[in-house]
């Protein structure tokens, strides 16, 4: 399904972008791999054969979003899927955040990506089928101590997702949620890794993330939420959420301390 699709790829320098990028191509298609770092993109590049298109662009500013428009409209058959995977990730007590970072994560886990996707829409209307795969959390449906703002973040994409899809579904354009769980990637840092083996919270390695997210482009599932239990937490707290509290609460001296 996957083969000859070319797909763009925002965060291609990260650990799940990379493996990401790796799983797209053994799978055929085609790549516009969107980063911050050129060279990282360039070495990428080369690992996979050296076919495919690298961006330097930073999803934030106008102008470079522009730029990955007009990129896109100079391949020869446009673009087909746009993964917006680009994030920032946050592990710390909300009154301990710097007034930068709390804009930065929604600045780039929303604002942003909600802009690329805006600009990009002409583009994918162009082609017969096309997808656009928001990159979310379990934290877009589960609000955990010490991500107050992430998970705000994620939160927004998850309801901008669905929103856009039911707007959408009118037209050629498939809007997809895909959800991991925590992922053994440089988002995380070592304390979350300490805190996560406390809690027994099992950490998915970004390869597999990688090549569920290719999984799930082969399928028409419209939302996709990784682990367990996660997932299933996930149902109980959009019905029952005070179940999931207690359990939170239980854990809350643990996470602290790791803040």
């Amino acid at each position: 399904m996957l083969k000859n699709k070319t797909v763009l790829l925002t965060g291609a320098n990260g650990g799940i972008g990379s493996e990401t990028a790796i799983s797209l191509s053994d799978a055929g298609a085609k790549l516009v791999l969107v980063g911050l770092d050129e060279t990282l993109l360039q070495i990428l590049n080369a690992e996979l054969g050296g076919q495919h298109t690298v961006v330097e662009a930073d999803i934030s500013s106008a102008d470079d979003r522009m730029r990955i428009v007009n990129v896109c409209q100079q391949l020869e058959q446009g673009i087909d899927i746009v993964i917006n995977n680009a994030g920032i990730g946050q592990f710390s007590l909300f009154q301990d955040l710097e007034q930068e970072h709390v804009a930065a994560i929604i600045n780039i886990n929303l604002t942003s990506t909600i802009l690329l996707t805006q600009v990009l829409l002409p583009e994918l209307l162009t082609r017969p089928s096309a997808q656009i795969i928001n990159i979310g959390s379990i934290l877009g449906s589960i609000g955990f101590p010490g991500s107050s703002v992430y998970c705000a973040s994620k939160f927004a994409i998850r309801g901008f997702s669905e929103a856009l899809r039911r707007e959408l579904n009118d037209t050629n354009i498939a809007i997809r949620y895909f959800a991991p769980r925590a992922t053994n990637t440089t988002i995380n840092n070592d304390n979350v890794i300490a805190m996560n083996n406390e809690l027994g919270t099992k950490m998915d390695s970004a390869d597999w993330v990688a090549a569920e997210l290719v999984n799930f482009l082969n399928n028409t599932m419209a939302i996709k939420y990784l682990g367990w239990p996660e997932k299933l937490f996930v149902k109980i707290n959009s019905v029952l959420p005070r179940i999931v509290e207690r359990s939170i609460n239980k854990q809350l001296s643990i996470i602290k301390r790791y803040l």
